[in-house]
């Protein structure tokens, strides 16, 4: 196969524009960006409202008994619950060679059949719970009050959504609005009345009611009664009761209603300002950066806009955290190739270290394209992936250029030397890529959900050699063969001659000092061998000894 590549190079050049065309496809259209790696849902969560019990009443009236339902199904890895005042929530961990969804529905029969909850408990709600891509959040303060920023926050709530690039959004720090009614016991004595009437008057006249149509000659009418109860006005205008003598007694007159918010410990603030936070999520293949940019774009636009006392600003933009990994990895890129190209030209022709460098390109469109095969996303993890094999995907072209290079000087034709040079070091080229790949198999088989991550480093550097190897083993000798050297006689000009003096003394150094420092080694196998095994030990007793330490994530102090 090398050979039939190498002679037919228009083989080899569509072989080259296919891995360009098919990675580059995936990056425009297929591969969404985002911070971090999604992962497929595998945790269930059973929650159960209890009011007005306490933790310890409801972790033994419901989250036991939840945990005695469910504990022999199989699937179930883990299962932790947690209560607190009115509330209890069981988090059922998935095994990863179970259907979540299918264990799922065995969970939610399980619960269904439980006959032994207080009578007081609301319905358990039984989820999957899903991740969701948080991009940035946007905040809206000001002198007003909680109520009038969570109003106008709602506002730019609405303007976000309908924004073409922005599908969900959510409110953070803010307590939900809650009508609350307090009627005092002498005041229903007075009036005869419990709160069982007043709650079943309230039900019975808040409400949108449907009463069917009309049929008329013109079409039909459809007859709606409108009643339903928002605002503090119209639950105060609510009748509960009609006397004898034809007057009303109305709910505003024996009740004192309160328009606010629930009564949980929350407070939101920006600067110092009542603040309310509106999450901005990307789904599906959104670029994280494109949903970040529309919302700055917003921002930007309605600051001018909106009264003195309201201020509308971004918070922690997650999307810069994609945007320096991508500019890490465009510059050591840029660096990297800059750098082969000067170093592979002072020892070998300037056209061998383009197209050697040539190599990284297309090694990294092969291996986009496999990332959308294996739906691996391009986030913080999988760039990391890309930097971290960025100083060994060469490694092969520059041994089969080297090689190719060689054959050359030693007056073979340019196809030749190709075919040749690329053979002669075809098996222990292989090799060496395949060891790399053997040693970041192990990794993409972690288990738990550090291992879903690491397996994205996998899933990354595992295809880019891959078509690394590809690509030196069938692209690259199609080009060299074209590689022409300048004969021997012929006047070279200033920076060819600069070149040969640079590369022949570089040459004699190795034999020089290089050599008889290999002749000793290879003499005193033993030796070296001991010795490398020890200095394995010392550094294997300074991290066992707790000299020198590991800690997985690392906490970086913020700047000030």
């Amino acid at each position: 196969m090398i050979s039939w590549f190498a002679r037919n190079h228009v083989a080899a050049n569509l072989l080259l524009m296919t891995i360009l065309f098919l990675g580059g496809f995936s990056v425009w259209k297929e591969l969404p960006l985002e911070v971090f790696p999604r992962f497929d849902p595998e945790v269930v969560t059973v929650s159960v409202v209890l009011r007005g019990a306490t933790p310890e009443d409801v972790e033994q009236s419901v989250a036991i008994r939840i945990e005695e339902a469910v504990q022999d199904l199989d699937g179930i890895e883990k299962v932790v619950s947690r209560s607190t005042e009115g509330l209890t929530t069981v988090t059922l961990e998935i095994d990863d060679d179970y259907d979540p969804r299918e264990l799922q529905a065995d969970i939610k029969s399980r619960i269904d059949a439980i006959n032994t909850f207080p009578v007081e408990a609301e319905k358990p709600v039984v989820r999957l719970d899903q991740w969701r891509h948080r991009v940035i959040s946007v905040t809206v303060s000001g002198e007003y009050g909680d109520k009038e920023v969570r109003e106008y926050a709602e506002r730019v709530r609405d303007d976000l959504l309908r924004m073409p690039g922005i599908t969900q959004v959510d409110f953070r720090g803010v307590p939900n609005f809650e009508i609350g009614i307090e009627i005092s016991q002498d005041r229903l004595r007075e009036y005869g009345l419990t709160l069982a009437s007043i709650s079943s008057a309230i039900a019975d006249s808040s409400l949108d009611l449907s009463a069917g149509n009309i049929r008329a000659e013109s079409g039909d009418v459809l007859i709606r009664s409108k009643g339903q109860a928002y605002r503090r006005n119209d639950f105060e205008n609510i009748v509960i009761k009609t006397n004898a003598d034809g007057s009303i007694l109305r709910l505003g007159d024996i009740a004192q209603v309160n328009d606010g918010f629930e009564e949980v410990p929350i407070r939101t603030r920006y600067n110092g300002k009542p603040a309310a936070l509106i999450e901005v999520y990307r789904v599906g293949k959104q670029s994280a950066i494109a949903v970040a940019d529309e919302v700055h774009e917003y921002i930007n636009r309605v600051q001018t806009e909106v009264p003195q006392s309201i201020h509308i600003d971004y918070w922690d933009d997650d999307s810069e955290i994609v945007k320096n990994r991508l500019g890490t990895l465009l510059r050591n890129a840029a660096q990297g190739g800059i750098l082969v190209i000067l170093l592979l030209t002072l020892f070998l022709r300037p056209a061998i270290a383009f197209w050697v460098f040539i190599g990284v390109p297309v090694s990294f469109m092969g291996a986009f394209f496999v990332m959308n095969l294996l739906g691996v996303s391009i986030n913080i993890v999988s760039l990391f992936g890309f930097i971290l094999v960025l100083g060994i995907v060469v490694d092969d072209a520059i041994v089969t250029g080297e090689n190719v290079y060689r054959h050359m000087r030693g007056s073979e034709t340019g196809l030749q030397a190709a075919i040749n040079g690329t053979k002669e070091v075809a098996l222990p080229v292989t090799f060496g890529v395949l060891t790399t790949v053997a040693a970041f198999v192990p990794i993409a088989f972690i288990e738990g959900f550090r291992g879903k991550i690491f397996a994205q480093i996998s899933l990354v550097v595992i295809p880019v050699l891959i078509f690394s190897l590809i690509e030196s083993k069938f692209v690259l000798p199609a080009h060299l063969k074209h590689v022409r050297l300048p004969h021997k006689g012929n006047r070279r000009n200033r920076l060819e001659q600069w070149q040969q003096r640079f590369a022949d003394n570089f040459e004699r150094a190795i034999i020089k000092y290089y050599r008889p420092l290999l002749k000793i080694s290879l003499r005193h196998s033993w030796s070296v061998l001991a010795m490398f095994v020890g200095t394995f030990i010392l550094l294997l007793s300074l991290v066992t000894s707790g000299w020198t330490h590991f800690t997985f994530l690392p906490r970086v102090p913020s700047e000030t």
